[in-house]
């Protein structure tokens, strides 16, 4: 068996697939529940109205379910580029409201985690989730032709644009003179 065998690339993709997919839903988590050190809904609300998202807490709660389902469709290889196009959704929105100001790396709280997630969750789009998914167990990897899943990325794509385009920043207060 080499490294190219199916064997090995569907091990690799089931790998990765698993640890993306937690990591997206532990990251969901910190916002809904105030897991794993966040802040729950209430709190990150309070940082989605700041960031010009509102109501911050019907935001805070749509991203947070946009990452958890995310996350559970790419860990179990369910439903194509679905999870996928949700997860470069959410992420897009992350970085040009949240990380963009900050540069690359995540050391400086850059655009570098939700880079990452967002470029996997493409990958997964556009590879599939390999033979060891739920896709494959089921049958329906083949559904997912290249048409739907563009068309999938682009329903992701527009609904961080849609998203972006409801944020309203506060407007800077008038110079007295």
């Amino acid at each position: 068996m080499n490294a190219t065998s199916p064997e090995m690339i569907a091990g690799g993709l089931l790998i990765v697939r698993v640890v993306i997919g937690i990591l997206m839903m532990g990251h969901a988590t910190q916002k809904l529940f105030g897991w794993l050190g966040g802040y729950g809904l209430r709190g990150t609300g309070g940082f989605f109205e700041q960031l010009g998202f509102r109501p911050g807490v019907v935001f805070a709660a749509a991203a947070s379910l946009g990452e958890l389902t995310s996350g559970l469709l790419v860990a179990l290889g369910l439903f194509g580029p679905i999870g996928p196009a949700l997860m470069i959704s959410v992420m897009l929105v992350a970085m040009l409201t949240v990380h963009r100001s900050n540069g690359l790396f995540a050391a400086t709280n850059g655009i570098e985690v939700p880079l990452l997630y967002a470029t996997s969750a493409l990958g997964f789009a556009l590879v599939g989730f390999g033979d060891y998914s739920l896709d494959a167990a089921l049958g329906i990897g083949s559904v997912w032709t290249p048409a739907i899943t563009l068309a999938a990325l682009a329903v992701g794509v527009a609904g961080a644009v849609g998203n972006l385009a409801l944020r309203r920043l506060p407007s800077a207060e008038p110079k007295q003179a």
